[in-house]
C-alpha cells in the first residue's frame, strides 16, 4: 500500500490515512451487522486507502479483533497499522503489569499477529483524591487508574511491554476527567497519542462520567501543542448526528437527547440536499489539530459513502453555518 498525499503524521508517529476504521462498527456495537460484512468491511477499507484500523477487547467481547484477524489473516498489508485498548483499575505495579500482559496476549491471538502498533489506556485518569459523583463512586477503582497508579504502574508496564517490541507505542483515551487529561499531555511520561472526542456538539454523550465541562477542543489544542497524535472518536455522536438512530434506546438515554438537541443541524443538512452522518464526518475531518477520525462504520455501504464525504470537504461558509446553530455543549 502506497501512502497518499492526503495522509499526514499521527504525531511523532507514522503518516496516517484522513479516516480509521474504528472496532465497534464491525463488532455490532452500532447497530447489526454479520460477521462476514464485517470481514469484508475491514478488507474494502484498507483496499480504499485506510491505513490504520482501531479495535479493542471490548468491542464485542472480541469480536472486533477476531474481524481484523479473520480479515487480513495475520498479513498486515504494509503500511497499514493497527491498535488495542486495555481498561484498567487502580492497581499495584505487578497486578497492572501481568494484567497488561496478559490483554495483549489475547489481543494478539485474535488478530493473529505478533505485535500491536499503537495501544491505548482506555480508562479514566484522575486526581489521586477524586471521587465521581453518586454510585459512580463505589467501584471507580474497577475503570479508573489515579495519577499515582498512571505515572507509578501504568506507564512502567507499557514502557516495559514497548522495549519487548510487543507494543509499537502507547497513548490514552481522552475522555476523562478533562484537567487531569491535559496535565498527563503535557507531562513528561506523554502518551504518543490520545482519542478525544470530536463532534460539533463538542458532546462524549454517554460515556462521560463526570460533572465538569468535557472540553474535547482544548484537550485537542493542548494535544497538538504537546506534538502528540489526535485521533477523533464519536464523529456522529453514536448516531445523534445522523438521520436516526439505529438501534433502541431509552428516551432519556445521553444520545437519544444529543440527537433532538441535534435537530437544527439535520434541518440545515436538509437545505443543502446533504446527508448528516457525511456532514457530521467532514465537519469532523475540519477540526483544528484532528489528525485522523475514527469511524463507526458497520458495513461497506456505510464505508464507502464516509470515504466519499471525506473527498468534499465543508466550505468555511458551510463550517460557519453550522456553528452559528450554536449546539455545542460548552458547560455540559
Amino acid at each position: 500500500m502506497t501512502t497518499s498525499a492526503t495522509h499526514q503524521p499521527l504525531g511523532a508517529l507514522w503518516p496516517v490515512s484522513p479516516l480509521t476504521l474504528g472496532g465497534g462498527g464491525i463488532a455490532g456495537i452500532w447497530g447489526e451487522t454479520t460477521r462476514q460484512e464485517a470481514v469484508q468491511t475491514v478488507q474494502t477499507a484498507v483496499e480504499e486507502g485506510i491505513n490504520l484500523i482501531d479495535v479493542a477487547p471490548m468491542y464485542g467481547r472480541g469480536e472486533a479483533e477476531s474481524v481484523v484477524g479473520e480479515a487480513l489473516q495475520g498479513r498486515m498489508p504494509e503500511g497499514v497499522h493497527v491498535t488495542s485498548k486495555i481498561l484498567l483499575g487502580t492497581q499495584s505495579s505487578d497486578e497492572t503489569l501481568a494484567k497488561v500482559r496478559r490483554s495483549i496476549g489475547r489481543s494478539l491471538d485474535a488478530l493473529k499477529l505478533d505485535r500491536i502498533d499503537l495501544f491505548f489506556l482506555h480508562s479514566n485518569i484522575i486526581p489521586n483524591d477524586y471521587q465521581f459523583p453518586g454510585e459512580l463512586a463505589e467501584d471507580q477503582h474497577r475503570w479508573s487508574v489515579t495519577e499515582a497508579c498512571f505515572y507509578e504502574a501504568v506507564v512502567p508496564a507499557f514502557e516495559a511491554i514497548q522495549r519487548e517490541g510487543i507494543i509499537g507505542a502507547w497513548g490514552i483515551t481522552g475522555t476523562g476527567l478533562p484537567s487531569t487529561i491535559m496535565e498527563v499531555l503535557k507531562g513528561e511520561a506523554k502518551p504518543q497519542a490520545v482519542q478525544v472526542i470530536a463532534n460539533l456538539l463538542d458532546s462524549p454523550g454517554a460515556i462521560k462520567r463526570f460533572p465538569e465541562a468535557a472540553q474535547p477542543r482544548n484537550i485537542i489544542r493542548t494535544a497538538t501543542e504537546s506534538g502528540v497524535g489526535v485521533l477523533g472518536i464519536r464523529a456522529v455522536q453514536a448516531g445523534a448526528l445522523t438521520r436516526a438512530i439505529d438501534r433502541a434506546l431509552p428516551e432519556d438515554h445521553p444520545e437519544v437527547l444529543d440527537y433532538h438537541h441535534a435537530a437544527p443541524f439535520r434541518a440545515l443538512c436538509e437545505t443543502w440536499n446533504l446527508d448528516p452522518a457525511d456532514v457530521a464526518h467532514q465537519y469532523a475531518l475540519a477540526m483544528d489539530g484532528v489528525d485522523t477520525v475514527i469511524l463507526g462504520v458497520k458495513n461497506r455501504e456505510e464505508l464507502l459513502n464516509t470515504i466519499q464525504a471525506a473527498k468534499e470537504p465543508l466550505t468555511a461558509e458551510q463550517i460557519e453555518a453550522i456553528d452559528a446553530l450554536g449546539l455545542r455543549k460548552l458547560a455540559t
